[in-house]
């Protein structure tokens, strides 16, 4: 993380999701029409993948732009391994 508002700025997007996956449950457990379980499930994905965007960014612009500055090219290799298990 840069900073603490960044840190802050992740952990109440990770809150919004943990509240969707226990509402996701809710709807579950009163047999909710299985199209509206699936409309949160994807809100739930989308906003997770919007927390992993923003760690890869914070990841890039931090610690491996640190790591080059400092001859460690071997960062590189582990971004881009990062960004296959991110994207699948």
């Amino acid at each position: 993380m840069k900073t603490e508002k960044d840190k802050d700025k992740l952990l109440k997007k990770l809150n919004r999701v943990e509240g969707q996956v226990r509402g996701i449950q809710k709807m579950v457990s009163e047999d909710r029409y299985c199209i509206d379980i699936l409309t949160q499930i994807q809100a739930a994905r989308a906003a997770l993948t919007q927390v992993g965007l923003a760690v890869l960014e914070g990841h890039s612009k931090g610690c491996v732009v640190n790591a080059i500055q400092h001859g460690d090219l071997t960062i590189i290799d582990e971004l881009l391994s990062a960004i296959k298990q991110f994207s699948k």
